[in-house]
């Protein structure tokens, strides 16, 4: 049986197994290494996977790691690969992933963009020849713990039809911001210009659930509800009709015009069976909030959040990440133990 759900529940909690935050992470740099990344690239991507695992974003914590994998061994992409930064202006850097991972070319350049950030007021950095697999929060998050604001956004391979198109142009195409507040944790917004991301449509399909009406199209570009339909041919459509679409077009041109990244719909993976990962670019714009004026930005952000709870507004951007953070550094992270076993046999022998 089925139901509308992209985000389908566990179950219950005694039907899992919990580790810790470190023995995930130990757990998935195992696999890393095992399917021959680097032993720094293994260690940035497991921080990042177990991260999402830990606060609740399922479609992009353990769920992606058969597709690392995979696409690790189909030589799509170079789980070794040293990115190279290139300083090119006072507030903008260049970073050439080199064919690896954006992960690991965005922690060598974030010392040098913290630093163009606090002395210029605003810094940029491009990254291309690059592959993001998995949530944005992460790249931001760190930056607004900083005191400052960030933005950032990626492009992905061809799988979501334009507004008035007729066949999948751009990615699912995600942007994401992070904010500083005054006594509480960063806001931090992430979020495809797709109706809902592609991660969200395997696992419906894996786990038979349908999607909600107005997601996606067949291969004939019929709307439907059948995960499957939307993955086999099918597409996704943009939020919000045009306004979506918009905003996904800006992305393509950010992501990869500016950066000098593929298109979405240039990725071709067609030679490498197994390949997953999409080979496009990264653009992150951080903002020094109070470079030039005595009042504090977070104190200000801290006013607005406020305000917006005395209206009714229950759940601000970060909210559900932050607690479900908080419960899994108290109980565990729960996994299905046949994913935990799946893990396991991926990192190979002991």
């Amino acid at each position: 049986m089925t139901r509308n759900s992209a985000q389908p529940e566990r179950g219950d909690a005694r039907n899992l197994d919990f580790l810790s935050f470190g023995e995930l992470k130990a757990l998935l740099a195992r696999i890393f290494r095992h399917a021959g990344a680097s032993e720094a690239v293994a260690e940035c991507l497991a921080a990042n996977c177990a991260g999402c695992e830990r606060d609740g974003a399922r479609s992009h914590g353990v769920f992606r790691m058969p597709g690392y994998v995979s696409s690790i061994a189909s030589g799509w992409v170079d789980a070794a690969a040293s990115p190279r930064l290139e300083d090119v202006a006072p507030a903008f850097l260049r970073a050439d992933a080199m064919n690896g991972f954006a992960q690991p070319a965005l922690a060598l350049a974030a010392p040098a963009l913290i630093e163009k950030a606090r002395r210029n007021g605003i810094a940029l950095l491009a990254i291309r020849n690059s592959h993001h697999f998995s949530a944005l929060w992460p790249d931001v998050e760190p930056f607004a713990e900083a005191g400052l604001v960030a933005l950032t956004m990626v492009n992905s391979f061809a799988c979501t039809v334009p507004f008035d198109g007729t066949s999948a142009v751009f990615g699912t195409n995600p942007i994401a911001f992070a904010a500083p507040r005054d006594g509480a944790p960063p806001l931090v917004a992430d979020l495809a210009t797709s109706a809902m991301a592609n991660g969200d449509v395997q696992i419906a399909a894996r786990e038979g659930f349908s999607l909600p009406p107005g997601q996606g199209v067949d291969q004939d570009g019929r709307p439907t509800i059948d995960p499957k339909a939307v993955l086999d041919g099918g597409a996704l459509l943009t939020f919000g009709g045009y306004k979506g679409s918009a905003i996904s077009l800006m992305i393509e041109l950010l992501g990869a015009a500016l950066t000098g990244g593929k298109f979405s719909y240039e990725v071709d993976w067609s030679g490498h069976p197994g390949a997953q990962t999409p080979h496009t670019g990264q653009v992150l714009i951080l903002i020094d909030p109070d470079a030039g004026r005595d009042a504090a930005f977070a104190g200000r952000a801290r006013a607005l959040a406020e305000r917006l709870g005395r209206v009714g507004v229950s759940r601000l951007p970060g909210d559900r990440r932050f607690r479900q953070r908080a419960r899994s550094a108290a109980e565990g992270i729960g996994l299905v133990p046949a994913d935990l076993a799946r893990l396991r046999a991926l990192a190979g022998p002991a």
